[in-house]
Parts: structure tokens; C-alpha cells; sequence
């Protein structure tokens, strides 16, 4: 689990093919003191496991899934990318809770300046923009930012000076693709109102009782 603060910045030093897959070698620009083999590191949003670290260099594998469900598909050596190491349970939660699971890519729609902000719009499909509500949470590329507005097609977040200097979302370019994380808990809301999602009985039937649109009413929620 992550917050989507970033620590610091990596550069991708190296991608070879690995089977089906393929293996990253990164540099961070700060000490991954106290990171070990096995450990998770967001880079760009996802949650990769560490196979080899020395150093301020470490190793990924990325998946079959993570390659076609992410913008590493398009990562070249050289490239700049945002990471974060996992939470601890005594951390403070500063941004919100991030799994590091992308459910989609993004692209840089429009970018625009207001006063010491940037604007940025980005397009994204629906089955991502379907779970974003004005002033909730996203994580584009790994960074914890609100959402300004949004419709079916976009939305558009503010980027402030401290985050456009401290990640790679301040310089992206037009046109440029972005791992998209949406807020879980629309997502598990969705779930549990859904006539699909009965609660499985052990003899595989389907069990009464669930949460309902009915429900929610009932109790004030709605």
C-alpha cells in the first residue's frame, strides 16, 4: 500500500526482454536505506517487487499484465519516472491510499497556467473516468492529486509548484501517457450494490442480506 507522495525521482537505467515480460533496472536519485529484496516500490504508479538492489540500483520484473496494462510498454532507458516505497503502518497517510494497481493509461490532454498552478487535463477511458467525482482522489503516474472536474472522457487536476518540482508530472508534455489509479472505494461501493455481487453461500447458491440501493436508503445513506 502506498500514499502517493513521492519520495524522490529514478531514472530507468536499462529494460531487457524476460520471457514473455521484462526486466527494469532503475536508479534512484535518494539512498533506498533500509529497502530490501522482496520489497514494493511504486514506480510510476505500479507496485513492483525489488529481485536486485545495489545501491541507489534496483531491479523489477515487469509482467505480461503489467506491461499491457501500463505505460512501460512505451518506457525507454533514460526516462524519468516517480517513486515510492511502500507505507509503513506508523507513517502518516499524507496523500490517500494507493494500491499500485493501474487501472488504466491516461494521455496529457491540455496543460495550462493559473497563477502558480498548472492545469492539467487528461483524457482517459471510461471504465477509468467512471469512478472519478469532482474533489475526490487520483493517482496520476503514482501522485496523489484532486480532482478539479471531470466527465465521461477527462478530468483535470491541479498541479502546485512543490509537486510540479518534485515529480515528473510537472514537465510531461501533451500527448504524453499516464498510469491512472482511481479512489478503491468507489470501486468496492460499485461491488457491493451490484445484483451481480450476492454473497456466495458455501453450496455455491447466492445468500440474501447483501447491500442494496434499498438498503442504503433505508439507513440514511442515501
Amino acid at each position: 500500500m502506498f500514499t502517493g507522495i513521492i519520495e524522490g525521482l529514478g531514472t530507468i537505467a536499462a529494460i531487457r526482454p524476460s520471457g514473455a515480460g521484462s526486466r527494469m533496472m532503475l536508479e534512484a536519485d535518494f539512498p533506498l536505506d533500509r529497502t530490501r529484496i522482496g520489497d514494493s516500490i511504486a514506480v510510476n504508479g505500479a507496485c513492483l517487487t525489488a529481485v536486485t538492489i545495489s545501491g541507489r540500483r534496483f531491479a523489477v520484473d515487469l509482467s505480461p499484465e503489467s506491461l499491457s496494462t501500463t505505460t512501460f510498454k512505451d518506457a525507454k532507458p533514460g526516462d524519468r519516472v516517480n517513486l515510492e516505497r511502500a507505507l509503513r503502518l506508523s507513517d502518516r497517510l499524507d496523500g490517500h491510499l494507493v494500491s499500485g494497481h493501474v487501472d488504466g493509461v491516461g494521455a496529457i490532454q491540455a496543460r495550462e497556467n493559473l497563477a502558480n498552478a498548472i492545469l492539467i487535463t487528461i483524457a482517459a477511458p471510461t471504465p477509468v473516468t467512471r469512478y472519478l467525482i469532482r474533489k475526490g482522489s487520483v493517482a496520476v503516474d503514482g501522485v496523489s492529486l484532486t480532482v478539479n472536474a471531470c466527465d465521461q472522457k477527462s478530468f483535470q487536476v491541479s498541479i502546485i509548484p512543490y509537486t510540479a518540482k518534485l515529480t515528473t508530472v510537472g514537465f510531461k508534455a501533451i500527448g504524453t501517457r499516464v498510469n491512472i489509479e482511481t479512489d478503491l472505494i468507489g470501486k468496492y461501493v460499485e461491488r457491493f450494490t451490484s445484483p451481480s455481487a450476492a454473497d456466495a453461500s458455501e453450496d455455491g447458491g447466492t445468500t440474501a442480506g447483501g447491500i442494496d440501493m434499498h438498503l442504503l436508503t433505508k439507513t440514511g445513506f442515501l
